[in-house]
């Protein structure tokens, strides 16, 4: 996109892509600082449902304050491409820091803890991200945590101020029996289509956790039904027989935290 600009911001570098949007490094002209930006790709421009998850993210995002969950600075509209301004990470991706036998425990249980401080202060507002996983979770040079991507949040309390309008089509996108999430981590209930609230993402956060100190997935499949099934119905390997040398209570918390329910 080259010297692209969306309003203020003139676009410097692709440096993510989703279902969800693309992400640009941008320079806001204005303030003069770093931001990251978000547009809905092209080709969902147009697509009301996506818009509206879109702008939702965006409002569930901004409804929280806290140092490991991303700033949303704004949202803005330009050429029909609408499109989220919010704070720039330098870091990695979470999944591109966990080693074939997982990480150290130090790190871990670092990264672990401030994940788990951002999901409090969510839910402590009525906010389900539903989507937490190694790819939503970004981890700095200094070792400074930030989760993003709300763009499944679910609001299950009035913490943000939705119209009737999007509160609607809202519903529509997560109504129950429709499967969202990514696979491997979503909880059993999200399988299923099942509605959701805070337990969901406290199971999402066990496989994470898994994840992060044997560097296996909690729950593994061929195919993505294949995988769904796992979730659904299997008790992933106990960590401590996966070669991972985890103390005991760590081992119980994460047991703990994919309990079916």
């Amino acid at each position: 996109m080259g010297a692209a600009r969306m309003g203020h911001f003139g676009l410097l570098q692709k440096i993510g892509e989703g279902g969800m949007g693309v992400v640009y490094k941008a320079r806001d002209t204005r303030l003069e600082r770093v931001v990251a930006i978000k547009l809905l790709p092209e080709s969902r421009a147009t697509d009301a449902e996506r818009r509206s998850r879109f702008i939702h993210e965006a409002k569930a995002a901004s409804a929280l304050n806290h140092p490991n969950i991303v700033t949303i600075h704004e949202v803005g509209e330009q050429d029909g491409r609408t499109f989220m301004v919010m704070e720039f990470v330098d870091g990695k991706q979470l999944n591109e820091l966990i080693p074939r036998k997982g990480m150290r425990l130090t790190e871990a249980l670092r990264v672990a803890v401030q994940v788990a401080d951002a999901l409090t202060a969510a839910h402590a507002v009525g906010i389900v991200h539903r989507d937490l996983k190694p790819g939503n979770i970004m981890v700095d040079a200094q070792g400074r945590v930030k989760v993003l991507d709300f763009g499944l949040a679910k609001v299950a309390a009035p913490a943000v101020a939705l119209t009737a309008d999007e509160e609607t089509r809202t519903a529509t996108l997560t109504e129950e029996g429709a499967i969202v999430g990514s696979v491997p981590y979503m909880s059993p209930e999200q399988a299923e289509g099942r509605p959701v609230d805070a337990r969901s993402d406290i199971f999402s956060f066990g496989a994470v956790l898994y994840e992060m100190v044997t560097g296996q997935r909690a729950f593994r499949g061929e195919t993505r039904v294949s995988t769904l099934v796992a979730v659904v119905e299997k008790e992933p390997q106990p960590v401590s027989e996966t070669g991972a040398e985890v103390p005991p209570e760590l081992e119980r918390l994460i047991a703990r935290c994919l309990r079916r329910r």
